[in-house]
């Protein structure tokens, strides 16, 4: 798939909560919540324009057995696509709207994906930087085969610098 990076829209909140309602026609009282994350979540930043969606369930199992429906519906079914515990749907083909991840509501993975959200939500200066960095990536990388690998690492630093500023939050606040 090529590299489609934009400027931020006010279009993908409202794209993500038209999709969390469809979602939740099929999915029903599984669904314990869904969440908005990634870069489309995070104003100002450049993004992919995919919607990343979290769907929280009561049971991962029960959204396997959703599998065909979901194909057959449009959606190219991922499976766990390298995150242990996750459930990965795509919608859009070649030209993407959403990744759908689906995790059961005690899996690790979820407060990774939030706080890292939340940090970049709070600091603006990491949002610019961050957009800088995906900018220079996208003129050197056509396909997001080649894109995504190669912002892994700057990826990780920044998500242990948002885990390092919720524990120094953490500390605060118990402290106040």
């Amino acid at each position: 798939m090529k590299v489609r990076l934009t400027e931020f829209s006010e279009n993908w909140a409202e794209m993500f909560q038209k999709e969390a309602l469809f979602l939740k026609t099929i999915f029903g009282n599984e669904i314990i919540r869904f969440e908005h994350f990634g870069s489309t979540s995070v104003r100002g930043m450049k993004a992919k324009p995919v919607i990343d969606m979290m769907c929280m369930v009561k049971d991962i199992e029960k959204v396997d057995k959703m599998n065909e429906k979901m194909a057959n519906l449009g959606y190219n079914v991922a499976g766990e696509w390298g995150i242990t515990g996750r459930r990965l749907y795509r919608k859009g083909g070649e030209n993407r709207t959403h990744h759908i991840h689906f995790y059961q509501f005690d899996n690790p993975q979820i407060e990774r994906h939030l706080i890292f959200r939340d940090y970049l939500r709070s600091h603006p200066e990491q949002v610019a930087r961050y957009s800088r960095f995906k900018e220079d990536l996208a003129k050197s990388f056509e396909h997001t085969s080649e894109y995504s690998p190669a912002k892994k690492t700057f990826v990780k630093e920044m998500e242990q610098q948002a885990l390092l500023w919720f524990a120094e939050n953490q500390v605060k606040l118990n402290l106040d």
